[in-house]
């Protein structure tokens, strides 16, 4: 009668360790890149939203009429904001605070001003320029 052995399997202690640092430096680099996609993903949707009223500013100036409040150039009132933007209007600029979004974006403001010959412009003076990509809105400079 021969008794044959079995190896056992399995894996050691030092592998398994091995396998969690490996898991826990992906997420470290992970985690901060997914926030500032988020981030990213809700200026974007609030610009988007708060730039939809640019045509309703430009006609009822156009008609000669005032502009006081958000719901005079089709955006939702200050009272009842949407779950991207609470609106402001004056004169010359639409504002949009931003609703429930990662704290590098939530409760700062997106600023649309109508200078006089019509042309827009955005201010985001409180958001970091890397959430709000080029060319679309002017923020807060790296560091500053």
């Amino acid at each position: 009668m021969k008794i044959v052995k079995k190896a056992e399997a399995g894996f050691t202690l030092i592998e398994l360790m091995i396998v969690v640092a490996i898991i826990g430096i992906l997420a470290a680099v992970a985690i901060p890149n997914y926030q500032n996609y988020t981030a990213k993903s809700k200026f974007g949707a609030a610009l988007s939203e708060v730039s939809a009223g640019k045509v309703g500013f430009d006609a009822k100036l156009n008609d000669g009429e005032t502009i006081s409040k958000p719901e005079d150039v089709g955006l939702a009132a200050e009272a009842s904001p949407t779950s991207n933007c609470k609106f402001k209007a004056g004169t010359d600029s639409i504002t949009c605070t931003i609703q429930n979004g990662p704290a590098s974006v939530k409760d700062q403001d997106i600023v649309l001003t109508r200078g006089t010959d019509g042309a827009w412009s955005c201010k985001a003076a409180t958001v970091e320029e890397k959430l709000i990509g080029k060319g679309t809105c002017v923020g807060k400079a790296a560091g500053g």
